[in-house]
């Protein structure tokens, strides 16, 4: 198994996830393109669903569908254009790409311990996927391992979160339905006890020495259970959503073809 697939398959690196989305929308050209253009804090599991498709699709799908969902995404991000923001701008793919990488291999290595420096380059030259599918050009991504630490602690020293991200956060944290706020209240606080300081700060989430202990007691059984879990339970996510990919994908096949076979011979509507 290569070592990005060992660590994408893992469903605990999904613990990452509020961490990557909050650091991803205080880039301002982000936020605002977020903000304008998405609905993801309205409807938080949908969007979770189109991300994990896209990370699954691409780390674990054939040549086809990992193009497939690449389409749908570079379409989409088509529409995404303002005033200070655009999603096919290299710089803000790098970031987000940055993110998907960077926050996953965190939580990975703070669960499952430290993979070895070949290993690491290995996730690390995988995961230029994430921007380069999207039509971002191999150079924006830093070259090696080394170039990326220097690039991504320029950047997160550079965050400084704005109003915009503040507000996309409330709504984030916020969810209607009962249970998707349940869940969310344990990605606010994971995603506290991640971010850097200034940058958790920034967002207005309190942290002090009680949940700091709370965090470090959490991790530690997380620690001591997670690795222990049989492979079935700890790759459910990634396998649940490249099934739902593939069923979603064959739908869409079958209703292609029935509205073709509907077709007047001849025709051309």
């Amino acid at each position: 198994m290569s070592p990005e697939h060992r660590v994408y398959r893992e469903a605990v690196v999904l613990g990452a996830a509020a961490y990557a989305i909050l650091l991803q929308i205080a880039h301002p050209g982000v936020g605002r393109g977020v903000r304008e253009h998405s609905d993801f804090a309205q409807r938080p599991v949908d969007r979770l669903r189109g991300t994990l498709v896209f990370v699954y699709g691409l780390m674990f799908g054939t040549a086809e569908e990992a193009e497939r969902v690449s389409a749908i995404v570079r379409a989409i991000h088509k529409r995404v254009v303002g005033p200070g923001y655009d999603a096919r701008d290299p710089d803000l793919q790098v970031w987000v790409a940055a993110t998907l990488y960077a926050c996953d291999m965190h939580v990975y290595e703070l669960v499952c311990g430290p993979m070895a420096p070949k290993d690491k380059d290995e996730v690390y030259a995988g995961a230029a996927v994430f921007a380069t599918s999207l039509g971002c050009p191999r150079e924006y991504w830093p070259a090696t391992r080394a170039d990326f630490d220097r690039y991504w602690a320029d950047m997160v020293a550079s965050i400084e979160v704005d109003d915009t991200a503040r507000a996309i956060a409330r709504d984030l944290f916020h969810p209607a339905h009962p249970v998707v706020r349940a869940l969310v209240r344990v990605q606010r606080f994971l995603a506290a006890g991640l971010l850097p300081p200034h940058v958790r700060d920034g967002f207005g989430l309190a942290w002090g020495p009680v949940q700091q202990r709370r965090f470090d007691r959490l991790l530690a059984v997380v620690r001591a259970v997670y690795p222990r879990l049989p492979p079935a339970v700890r790759t459910l996510p990634r396998d649940f959503y490249l099934r739902d990919m593939r069923k979603r994908a064959s739908g869409s096949g079958r209703n292609r073809a029935a509205r073709g076979h509907r077709r007047p011979i001849g025709g051309r509507g």
